[in-house]
């Protein structure tokens, strides 16, 4: 009984991160697509009041990469925890695919907000790579956890000591 509620905080905990990362994926599109935002009327002082503050004091949005790395940290964090069903057709080689394309898809698109498209083409554009590259780090991230938990239980030892439950 017990370790059903331990299972159940821990999957809680770790969506719980997910929703931060999420969260911070949103905050960076509202922050750096801030034109396009403010050209629709989405645009609301109260965010841009409290996003302004962690600028002014943290340096949050100095730079978009530190957006990102928290987003990144954080679903990494909650892929680390995350128990999934094993399955076979998971190879280091597909993880590695998709954990490559997802890391140029989310990190190196800052140029597609400086193209000589519309604005709304150009933010259109950013926010599609930022997620399809988003989505494809997760996977990654997602497989290599189970990869690596169903190898483990593979070794005697742990094997056993899940076995008796020490």
């Amino acid at each position: 009984m017990q370790n059903e509620d331990d299972l159940r905080g821990l999957a809680k905990v770790m969506e719980f991160m997910r929703a931060i990362s999420i969260l911070f994926v949103i905050i960076h599109i509202y922050w750096f697509c801030y034109e396009y935002i403010r050209e629709l009327n989405f645009n609301l002082s109260v965010v841009d009041k409290i996003l302004l503050g962690f600028n002014r004091t943290a340096g949050l949005f100095s730079n978009m990469l530190w957006t990102k790395l928290f987003a990144v940290v954080f679903m990494g964090l909650s892929c680390l925890g995350t128990k999934g069903v094993k399955e076979e057709k998971i190879t280091w080689t597909k993880i590695s695919i998709f954990g490559i394309v997802g890391v140029i898809l989310f990190f190196l698109n800052w140029w597609i907000l400086d193209l000589f498209l519309p604005l709304a083409a150009n933010t259109a554009v950013y926010i599609f790579t930022l997620s399809l590259g988003y989505i494809c780090m997760l996977m990654a991230g997602l497989w290599m956890s189970r990869l690596l938990k169903n190898r483990m239980m593979d070794d005697v030892f742990n094997y056993e000591c899940a076995r008796t439950g020490i």
